[in-house]
């Protein structure tokens, strides 16, 4: 089963390959999309990353969870679904 996880505090700058390529070692990734601003186009700092193997997520989590991205001290949760909020 997929499992998402939410990449907070990322640098502006950052893009949904560089998300991707950060996050490819752990294991097959789904997709990896850092959320834009609707009007600017700018990132907010965040994106999901979600893989298709559960323990390949819990991986990268505890592996990345606190490290620097391009400058940045990352912080990796297991991402909510938004539906049942």
């Amino acid at each position: 089963m997929a499992k998402k996880l939410y990449v907070g505090n990322l640098t502006f700058s950052i893009n949904d390959e560089e998300l991707e390529k950060a996050f490819a070692e752990f294991g097959e990734i789904l997709s990896a999309i850092v959320i834009k601003d609707r009007v600017s186009g700018r990132s907010k700092g965040f994106g999901f990353v979600e893989f298709a193997n559960d323990e390949d997520a819990d991986k990268a989590a505890e592996a990345l969870n606190g490290t620097e991205l391009e400058g940045r001290e990352i912080r990796i949760d297991q991402a909510r679904d938004q539906r049942n909020v």
